[in-house]
Order: C-alpha cells, then sequence, then structure tokens
C-alpha cells in the first residue's frame, strides 16, 4: 500500500484494487487509476476539511464512491451523484464488495463529524477528521478535562471495537503549543497503530519532530512519519531498513 500526503488533513492511499481518498481540500493530487474503484472519504463539513470541488473527480473516474459525514448538507452533493453518495454518523457500519472488499466504521469526533475506520484489502485504515484531545492554553479547566475524557472515551471504543490499524492518520496541531501532542499521544497510548500520519498541522511541519523529541513518544517515535512536504510519498509495510516512515518519493 501507498501513502501520500497531499496537505492539510488530505491523504490518499492506493491499496492493489482500491483508491482511498481522505479530507481532500487542496493541493496536488498524484494520477488516480481508472482501473480502480475510488473511494472518497469527508470527515465534516469544516472548510478545511469538506470542498464541493471533490464532486469533480467523478467526471473523469468512472468507478467513484463518496462517504460523507452526516453534518453535511446533502444538498451540497450534485443531484447526479446522490446515488453515489453515502452518508454516516457515529456508530454507523457500511460495506461494499468493490475495491476488494471495504468496509467502513464511523466514530464520533469531539469536534464536528466522525473519524473513519476502513477496513480492505487485508489493511485496517484509520483517519481521525477533528477527533482529537482540542484542549487549549486559556480555556476553563473543567471545559478541558470534560475534553479529555470524551476523546479517551471515543478511543475505548475503538479499542474495545477490538481494532488496531496499520495507518493512522491523527492530528497533531501545533496551534494548542505545548499540548499540540496530546491527541496523537493518547491515540497511540490507548488504540496505536503500525504507523501514524500526522496531519491537522496547517504546514508546520516542525511538530513532527518536536512530537519525537519528547520523552512520551519514545516507545513508538519510530513508528511516526516523517512528512516533511506536500506531495510526500510512503510505502506501507516501511522498508526494513527504514521503519520511520517508507518514504519513497
Amino acid at each position: 500500500m501507498t501513502i501520500t500526503y497531499i496537505h492539510h488533513s488530505g491523504y490518499l492511499l492506493e491499496t492493489e484494487q482500491a483508491l482511498l481518498l481522505f479530507d481532500f481540500v487542496e493541493g496536488a493530487l498524484p494520477p488516480l487509476d481508472p482501473a480502480k474503484d475510488l473511494f472518497v472519504f469527508v470527515s465534516h463539513r469544516h472548510e478545511d476539511h469538506f470542498s464541493p470541488k471533490i464532486f469533480d473527480l467523478a467526471a473523469t473516474h468512472p468507478r467513484i464512491r463518496f462517504i460523507l459525514s452526516d453534518d453535511i448538507w446533502q444538498n451540497k452533493v450534485p443531484e447526479h451523484l446522490h446515488g453515489l453518495s453515502w452518508f454516516m454518523d457515529p456508530g454507523n457500519v457500511l460495506e461494499w464488495k468493490e475495491g476488494g472488499g471495504l468496509r467502513v466504521t464511523a466514530f464520533k469526533s469531539t469536534d464536528e463529524g466522525v473519524a473513519f475506520m476502513v477496513e480492505t484489502g487485508g489493511y485496517t485504515i484509520y483517519h481521525a477528521g477533528d477527533l482529537n484531545n482540542w484542549r487549549w492554553n486559556g480555556e476553563e479547566l473543567a471545559w478541558n478535562n470534560n475534553m479529555s475524557t470524551n476523546y479517551r472515551r471515543e478511543l475505548e471504543k475503538i479499542k474495545a471495537s477490538g481494532f488496531h490499524p496499520d495507518v493512522a492518520m491523527v492530528p497533531l496541531d501545533g496551534r494548542q503549543e505545548d499540548l499540540f501532542y496530546l491527541g496523537l499521544d493518547d491515540f497511540m497510548r490507548i488504540v496505536g497503530a503500525e504507523m501514524v500520519f500526522p496531519m491537522h498541522f496547517w504546514e508546520d511541519f516542525s511538530v513532527i519532530p518536536a512530537l519525537k523529541k519528547l520523552d512520551c513518544s519514545a516507545e513508538y517515535r519510530d513508528r511516526v512519519a516523517d512528512i516533511r512536504k506536500d506531495g510526500q510519498r510512503f510505502c506501507f509495510p516501511a522498508f526494513p531498513d527504514n521503519r520511520s516512515g517508507g518514504e519513497t518519493t
């Protein structure tokens, strides 16, 4: 499987039979193989996660499906694509035979929309959307504590469902200042993943090496992808001599 970091929270994953495009808003897409089924995921309606331009992909890719959070208004979907669009709210599970077989489970975000757990081609893939430990300096302690409780509760649900992703895409947002690492750290400690790909860092790539310097990341830092630019491509499983990311381009 190849993983391409597009921009912000946008990722493209390619297996032998399917293309999985998550939260694509802007940036350059790599070529999309028209022989493969394309599944386009949108975690919620925020403009840094959802753009109506995703529907333009249907004009050039004949085997497309849209999996959208149910907080996105249905009138945002062009009428001719209603039959190719599915809306998910937390707890929903959808399955397709196409793409080599694909099963999607939605979990509740601590902000808007959902997080996606996708099982396909022998892989388990997680995209958090805005499911994160959104603690902020200056916010009331009770609010922050409630945020952490709700986030960890949802992670425990994921763990209890038996999921341990091969690849996880999780926020690492420098706007949270010294609290930037909490959500990803919680995720790796409670759920875990073979490889974790940071996202939602607003072009501040420095948060990735900053995380790896923290003592708390010692147990998993070699499983955090070293993303340094838009369009960077990785291979999973990673190359044996480059466990931290398996970069191919």
